[in-house]
């Protein structure tokens, strides 16, 4: 009697249990299409592409490569269509200078959308926070990208450059073309291990060197699960063999990050090493971090602290890295200016053995070759937001409070009515003259607005420095075998690597 009258209690929870699934399966779906259908309702005077009726446009961006599927629904499309990833995320997809304007002119968040994918990761750091917390994270991170703080990174960029080209000259030998990006990537991190940690020019241990591969897979892993709209409920996500990797590789950078800090604090109880570090030439990122303080003297938790250098780490260097390889590839494309580069480079560093920060403020044909590859390869070609009140657009079209928006980089920066003959490269279009007559919010490799990208002045003070000590050192050509095909993974990137191949020019090019 008592293992059937166990049976039947068993059999009675099971049919609950089930019943109180299907239920709670039922008010998802419900929840979800009143979701679709009240952002489908704001986006009904935006016409688009059509969708599928299970994947919308996710199926057809994965098929044919979302860049360049974009700029050609751009066309059709002038300011914005609808943009959706599966049947119940729809972006309004903007890149028109006025439509950009009107949105990130403000303070609206990011999209939890796709941003809150990155909270496992990353944490709750300034790419992710909103309202008074975020303004009180940006206050407290924004001394250390000043320029006082800058200036001694200089001689830590070319330290890590060096280690790069030495390893070029032995590849270089060889005669063939090879992929730059991996190399750059590891420079980049070793910069940031700089940088960031106040580590020595040992170049990439084995812990950092599985940290720069866990990030590595951590973007592409997020790529994946943003088109893939099966990927998007958390419970389904962290059961899929993709899933538990993500939160593999979520576990070594980490274990990485907390490591140093902890490091970093043992250090810090000892005065004669505090008094050591408080005399350095100059402060790392977590010097600064761990010295925050607002007015009211509060300063980051240790959670805080985590998620702003895994934030900066991120960001930091694979943004760097995909800025600096598709630099280095327009230079190979395009030798005549890759010429003009390296004279204005020779001249500027004449007799001195290295560059100092004086110097890059001097590099113009540079810099606009360099915001030149950023127009036609921004490192991050996509950024969404939510918005947190209405907005009207410049053409009287209108979206409510919490419509979602794309934010499409790579296509505003190939937009022909702002840029004409958009797919030449034109370094000229960034002189003084030409500059001031554009849209503020035609060129948006760093964001815009009050949200913009806080590095950007780190990001181009390195970029100036790798990419001028490369072209010192080495003549750069394609390989028309295997030239790259675009990739968004997050940043962009080539699905078969940046193959060049690589001249040096001699011990005197470099000084």
């Amino acid at each position: 009697m008592v293992p059937s009258f166990l049976s039947l209690r068993l059999s009675c929870l099971g049919l609950w249990a089930s019943g109180l699934i299907l239920v709670l399966g039922f008010l998802k779906l419900i929840r979800l299409l009143l979701r679709r259908q009240r952002l489908a309702n704001a986006m009904g005077n935006f016409p688009g592409p059509p969708t599928h009726w299970l994947f919308g446009h996710a199926l057809e961006i994965q098929q044919t490569g979302s860049l360049d599927k974009v700029v050609s629904w751009a066309h059709q499309f002038p300011y914005a269509h609808p943009l959706w990833f599966g049947q119940f995320i729809g972006f309004l997809n903007i890149y028109e200078p006025d439509y950009a304007k009107a949105v990130y002119s403000r303070g609206d968040p990011k999209a939890p959308d796709v941003y809150d994918f990155f909270l496992q990761w990353i944490g709750r750091g300034l790419l992710v926070l909103e309202g008074p917390k975020w303004f009180q994270h940006r206050k407290l991170l924004t001394p250390g990208f000043h320029y006082d703080v800058l200036k001694p990174y200089v001689a830590l960029f070319a330290e890590s450059t060096r280690v790069m080209l030495d390893k070029w000259e032995e590849k270089a030998q060889e005669g063939k073309s090879f992929d730059i990006f991996c190399d750059v990537g590891h420079m980049a991190l070793n910069t940031l291990m700089k940088c960031t940690f106040g580590r020595g020019d040992t170049g990439l241990g084995h812990r950092d060197s599985s940290y720069y591969l866990a990030v590595s897979d951590l973007t592409l892993l997020m790529q994946q699960r943003l088109v893939s709209f099966h990927y998007h409920n958390d419970f389904i996500y962290w059961l899929t063999p993709h899933g538990r990797r993500f939160l593999r590789a979520c576990q070594v950078a980490h274990d990485h990050t907390d490591q140093v800090i902890r490091e970093r604090k043992a250090a810090l109880q000892d005065e004669k090493v505090r008094k050591k570090i408080q005399n350095r030439r100059h402060l790392d990122f977590l010097d600064i971090l761990l010295g925050a303080r607002d007015e009211d003297d509060s300063k980051l938790s240790d959670a805080d602290l985590r998620a702003e250098v895994d934030t900066f780490m991120f960001e930091g260097h694979d943004t760097t890295t995909s800025g600096i390889s598709w630099f280095l590839y327009c230079m190979a494309l395009y030798p005549e200016h890759q010429h003009r580069c390296r004279e204005e480079v020779r001249e500027i560093l004449g007799d001195q053995d290295s560059f100092q920060w004086d110097d890059l403020g001097k590099m113009t044909y540079l810099t606009m070759c360099i915001k030149e590859s950023f127009r036609l390869y921004p490192p991050v070609p996509q950024v969404y937001r939510q918005l947190s009140k209405p907005v009207t657009f410049v053409d009287g079209r209108s979206l409510p409070a919490g419509s979602l928006i794309s934010m499409h980089i790579y296509a505003l920066h190939r937009n022909s009515a702002v840029w004409p003959d958009p797919e030449v490269f034109d370094p000229l279009r960034f002189s003084t003259e030409n500059a001031s007559k554009r849209h503020p919010f035609a060129f948006m490799p760093f964001s815009a607005g009050p949200r913009n990208c806080i590095g950007q002045q780190f990001a181009m003070s390195e970029m100036k420095v790798v990419t001028a000590m490369c072209l010192l050192h080495f003549e750069f050509s394609l390989d028309p075998s295997r030239l790259p095909i675009k990739m968004l993974q997050l940043v962009l990137r080539s699905k078969n690597g940046i193959h060049l191949h690589l001249k040096p020019l001699g011990p005197g090019s470099g000084k």
